[in-house]
C-alpha cells in the first residue's frame, strides 16, 4: 500500500481524582443509586476541582504521558487539536494552552467543537493533515470540564456528566493499518434539544442570564435519546457495510458513552456482542469528547495490531459520526 494513512501510535488519558458517586447525588437532587444505574449505566463520574483549573489542565496531563509513553520530543509534535465544548476560555484556544503547557513550541493548534462527536470530527481532520504528507506528528485531544457548565439541581443533567481528557498520537503509515474510512454528520435543526442558551454572542452573558440558569447545559432528554439510538447505530452499520465488515470482523466497538442503553442498541445494530463493546461509562459517566479517547486508554492493553475497530458518536447540534480504523501495535 503506497497511500498514506494516519494510524494511532499512543494513547492516554487523564481523570481527576475526585469521585462524584450516585449516593452524593442522592443529597443534592431527588435521585437514587438504583434509578441512575438502570437509567444510564453510570456509577460515578471523576469532577475536576480547584481554583483556575480548566480543561487546558486534564488536556495538558494526557498530553503529557502521551509525550513520555511515546518517546517522542514535544518540539516533534506539528500540530495540536483539541476537541472540546468547554474551553477554558473564548480565546485563545485550549490546544494553544495545552501546546504552551507541555512545550510543543513548534506546533500550532486549534480546537473543534462538535459536542460528543468532537473527537471523531478532530480524529478525521488530524489524519488528512498526515494523508497530505504535511504533517508526522499531529495530537488529538479530547478535554471536557463538564462540570463547569452543569446545574447539579437537576437532576435530568448532573447524572450524566463528568470530567476527563484522552489525547492520541497521529504518525504516517503505509502498512495496511490505521484510520480506512469515516462518514461525519450533522444537523443544526437538532440545536433547540441539546445546547446551552447563554454566553455566546447571541446572548451574551448578563445578570438575567445568570440568573435564570442559562448557562448551563440543557437537554431534552427524550427526544434526544430517540436521535442518538437511530442516528448513531444506523451509521456504525452504515460504515461495516460501506467497508464490506460483518459482525465477525469487528474486534471492538469503541462508542460514545452517553447511555448504556444507547450503547447497547448501536451494538445490536451492528451485529455485535456484548464482549466486543468498550465500557467504562460505569466509573466516568459522559465526559463528552473525552469519552473515546478514555474507552482506547483504557482498554488499550487488549488491543492487537490489526484490529477493525469501529468508533462511533453522537453529540449535541445534532452531530454523529463513526470512524473505521486498523489499530497499529500490540500491547505493550
Amino acid at each position: 500500500m503506497d497511500k498514506l494513512r494516519a494510524m494511532i501510535t499512543g494513547i492516554q488519558g487523564y481523570v481527576p481524582e475526585y469521585r462524584l458517586t450516585n449516593k452524593e447525588l442522592e443529597e443534592l437532587v431527588e435521585t437514587n443509586d438504583e434509578w441512575i444505574v438502570s437509567r444510564t449505566g453510570i456509577k460515578e463520574r471523576r469532577i475536576l476541582k480547584g481554583e483556575d483549573q480548566g480543561s487546558s489542565v486534564m488536556g495538558a496531563e494526557a498530553v503529557k504521558g502521551l509525550l513520555e509513553k511515546t518517546g517522542i520530543d514535544p518540539l516533534d509534535v506539528d500540530l495540536i487539536i483539541c476537541a472540546t465544548v468547554t474551553p477554558d476560555m473564548p480565546f485563545p484556544a485550549t490546544a494553544n494552552i495545552i501546546a504552551d503547557l507541555v512545550g510543543a513550541k513548534n506546533s500550532y493548534s486549534f480546537d473543534i467543537g462538535a459536542a460528543c462527536s468532537g473527537f471523531l470530527y478532530a480524529l478525521q481532520i488530524g489524519s488528512q493533515f498526515i494523508q497530505t504528507g504535511s504533517h508526522k506528528k499531529v495530537i488529538v485531544v479530547g478535554a471536557d470540564k463538564m462540570s463547569s457548565i452543569v446545574d447539579y439541581t437537576d437532576r435530568a443533567t448532573c447524572i450524566l456528566f463528568g470530567d476527563g481528557a484522552g489525547a492520541v498520537m497521529l504518525e504516517p503509515t503505509t502498512e495496511d493499518l490505521g484510520i480506512v474510512d469515516s462518514i461525519l454528520k450533522s444537523d443544526g435543526t437538532g440545536a433547540p434539544y441539546l445546547h446551552m442558551k447563554a454566553g455566546g454572542s447571541r446572548r451574551p452573558a448578563t445578570h438575567e442570564t445568570v440568573d435564570a440558569k442559562e448557562h448551563f447545559a440543557f437537554q431534552e432528554g427524550s427526544t434526544v435519546f430517540k436521535f442518538a439510538v437511530t442516528n448513531m447505530a444506523d451509521v456504525s452499520a452504515e460504515i461495516m457495510e460501506k467497508n464490506g465488515l460483518k459482525g465477525e470482523d469487528v474486534a471492538w466497538l469503541v462508542p460514545h458513552q452517553a447511555n448504556l442503553r444507547i450503547i447497547n442498541a448501536t451494538a445490536n445494530r451492528m451485529g455485535i456482542g456484548s464482549d466486543k463493546v468498550m465500557m467504562n461509562i460505569e466509573k466516568y459517566g459522559n465526559t463528552t469528547a473525552a469519552t473515546i479517547p478514555l474507552c482506547l486508554w483504557d482498554y488499550e492493553n487488549q488491543l492487537k495490531k490489526g484490529d477493525n475497530l469501529v468508533l462511533a458518536a453522537f453529540g449535541g447540534g445534532f452531530t454523529w459520526g463513526s470512524i473505521y480504523l486498523k489499530w497499529a501495535y500490540d500491547p505493550k
